[in-house]
C-alpha cells in the first residue's frame, strides 16, 4: 500500500475542506507547489491532487498549478475535480498528471467514460464520493441514493478498473477510517481501489494495513499531515507493516 499526500487547490491556495462543505475550509499553503515539495522532500511516493474550484464549476480551473507541480516533483500525481468532458481529461494528462480521476461525469455520461477508457484506460481512475453508504456527486453537491457497491459493480462492469472511495462524512474530521465499510467495497471492487477519509493516527493506517486486502493500493491523508500527527515517513512504514 502507499501513502498518498492530498493537495485540494481552493481559489489557487492549499485548502482541507470538512465533511467536503466549501464554507468549511481551512488553508494549509498559499502556494500548492509548497504543499506538493514538502510531502515529496519527506518522503511521498505519489500525490493525490484535487482542482476544487473545478469540482464545483465543472471544469479544470487550476491546470497552472498542476503543471507546475507536475513539473516540479517526479513522483506519479493523480488529478480530478472538474473533469466532466473528454476535453478536461485531456487537458489535466497534458498538464503532467500520471492520472485523471473522473467523478461525476463517469456515471452521469457513458460516452465520456468509454472515450476515457478507450484513449487512455491504465491512466483513468474513478471517484466515488459517498456519503452515508450512498453516491454523492458534482463536487459533493449533490446526493444520491444509489448504493456505492452498486455502483462499483457498474463501473467495473464497464471496464473501470481503478478506484478511489472517499467517506465524505469523514473527510476532514480525523473520526478515523471505518474497516467494516472498506471490507465491504474491497469485496465488489474489481481491480484496485485507494480509500480517502477520516485517517487521524499511524494506528489507523497500521489497521488499513491489517485488512490484508489485495485490492486496497493505499490510502489517501491529508489534515493528519498538515497538521504534524504523524509525518510521510511513518505512515508509509505503518502501511508497510513496519513500526518507527
Amino acid at each position: 500500500m502507499i501513502l498518498l499526500p492530498a493537495i485540494d487547490i481552493l481559489d489557487g491556495k492549499a485548502v482541507r475542506l470538512a465533511r467536503g462543505e466549501f464554507d468549511q475550509r481551512t488553508v494549509y499553503d498559499a502556494d500548492p507547489l509548497d504543499a506538493a515539495l514538502r510531502w515529496v522532500g519527506a518522503g511521498a511516493r505519489a500525490l493525490h491532487v484535487v482542482d476544487l474550484d473545478g469540482a464545483r464549476q465543472g471544469a479544470p480551473v487550476n491546470l497552472g498549478h498542476i503543471s507546475r507541480i507536475a513539473a516540479t516533483v517526479d513522483v506519479p500525481i493523480q488529478v480530478g475535480g472538474g473533469l466532466r468532458s473528454i476535453e478536461a481529461v485531456r487537458e489535466v494528462l497534458a498538464a503532467g498528471a500520471t492520472r485523471a480521476i473522473i467523478g461525476t461525469a463517469a456515471y452521469a455520461d457513458v460516452d465520456l467514460l468509454d472515450q476515457a477508457l478507450a484513449e487512455h484506460r491504465e491512466r483513468i481512475v474513478v471517484s466515488v464520493d459517498v456519503r452515508g453508504g450512498r453516491l454523492a456527486g458534482a463536487g459533493w453537491t449533490e446526493q444520491t441514493e444509489i448504493p456505492a457497491e452498486a455502483v462499483i459493480e457498474t463501473l467495473g462492469r464497464r471496464g473501470v478498473s481503478r478506484f478511489v472511495y472517499s467517506s465524505i462524512e469523514r473527510d476532514g474530521m480525523l473520526s478515523g477510517p471505518d474497516l467494516d465499510e472498506i471490507t465491504r467495497i474491497a469485496a465488489v471492487v474489481r481491480g484496485t481501489f485507494v480509500y480517502s477519509g477520516g485517517i487521524a493516527t499511524l494506528a489507523d493506517l497500521e489497521a488499513l494495513s491489517g485488512l490484508r486486502q489485495v485490492n486496497l493500493a493505499g490510502a489517501i491523508v491529508g489534515k493528519a499531515l498538515y497538521e504534524e500527527r504523524f509525518d510521510v515517513a511513518a505512515g508509509q512504514a505503518a502501511l508497510d507493516g513496519e513500526r518507527r
